[in-house]
């Protein structure tokens, strides 16, 4: 089971980046999809979600309105569209694939994560 994601790096403020995680080695479809965040000495923060079913998106409300998180099965792969990027956007960005099982069983895997870094 892999999550690589790719797409961060340095930008300025108010500027954008894609974020792209491929996934291989389970049914990605199958999977609810998420994108983390951890900044430096901060908890891992939940920043968007996209279910398997529907492709319903949620966000945190720190991102509302500047990021979009979509998923592409046919590619195994989800993104997330980053605009009007904040200094405080700062963070390792992760990846995270889960499924819960009608018995309780659970499914989840991270990726390695990606650096995002907005600075003028």
């Amino acid at each position: 089971v892999q999550l690589v994601e790719s797409g961060g790096g340095l930008v300025q403020p108010g500027g954008s980046l894609r974020l792209s995680c491929a996934a291989s080695g389970f049914t990605f479809s199958t999977y609810d999809m998420s994108w983390y965040r951890q900044a430096p000495g901060k908890e891992r923060e939940l920043v968007a979600g996209i279910s398997r079913i529907g492709g319903k998106t949620d966000y945190a409300d720190s991102v509302k309105g500047r990021f979009t998180m979509s998923r592409d099965n046919a590619k195994n792969t989800v993104y997330m569209q980053m605009n009007s990027l904040k200094p405080e956007d700062t963070a390792v960005y992760y990846c995270y694939a889960s499924k819960v099982l009608s018995d309780a069983t659970k499914y989840h895997y991270w990726g390695q994560g990606t650096q995002v870094i907005v600075s003028a």
